[in-house]
């Protein structure tokens, strides 16, 4: 299955009805990492007529008024097209604002998902194929400023529940040495934002 990622940054080209048409006529789904205003998500659904996922990113507080028009991956096991699909929003707590938590509560959130994902993974190796997120895990794509610090928990998730993929934005990638994939106890780490094409093959 061909996903269309984005995150954190509104790509013009992406606003650009007949680019979307011939750069990804074939692309099957939209998977939002957060921090995009609904009405970007919805163009681009629109324009390619597929499915939106999404998790919100820490500053997506109007998704409580204006959610955009597709699946929120919070905390949920979604299934499309033969693929298996799980989300946690948000970044580690630096200030107020809504769409944050600290490790603490990352850790309960990741824990809370024991029982679907560990069977899962017995039944077949791995829990889900796509994990998607706002924030990268501790030290995979992270950065050194205490806002974009990635979490331990999500380290955690991977170690325990081993998903195929673990997407994740909120960290910006302008500068073309930054690695933006990583093998970790088996799964490939992504850092896709602003705009990238993952292939999720159906095993």
């Amino acid at each position: 299955m061909k996903i269309l990622c984005v995150s954190d940054t509104v790509m013009q080209k992406m606003e650009n009805a007949a680019h979307l048409r011939r750069r990804y006529h074939d692309v099957e789904l939209l998977l939002s990492c957060g921090d995009m205003p609904a009405w970007y998500l919805e163009y681009i659904t629109s324009v390619l007529n597929i499915p939106l996922f999404y998790v919100r990113g820490n500053h997506d507080q109007n998704y409580d008024h204006h959610p955009p028009g597709g699946e929120n991956l919070h905390r949920r096991i979604k299934r499309y097209q033969g693929l298996t699909f799980y989300g946690l929003e948000g970044s580690i707590r630096y200030n107020d604002s809504a769409v944050q938590y600290s490790e603490f509560e990352y850790t309960g959130m990741v824990m809370r998902a024991a029982l679907p994902l560990l069977l899962l993974r017995w039944q077949r190796g791995y829990s889900v194929d796509v994990l998607a997120t706002h924030a990268p895990p501790f030290q995979i794509h992270d950065a050194s400023d205490y806002p974009h610090r990635g979490l331990k928990a999500f380290r955690r998730f991977l170690e325990w529940y081993r998903p195929r993929y673990m997407l994740h934005g909120h960290v910006h990638t302008y500068d073309r040495r930054t690695v933006i994939e990583t093998q970790y106890h088996g799964t490939c780490v992504m850092n896709i934002n602003p705009v990238t094409l993952v292939e999720v093959e159906k095993i």
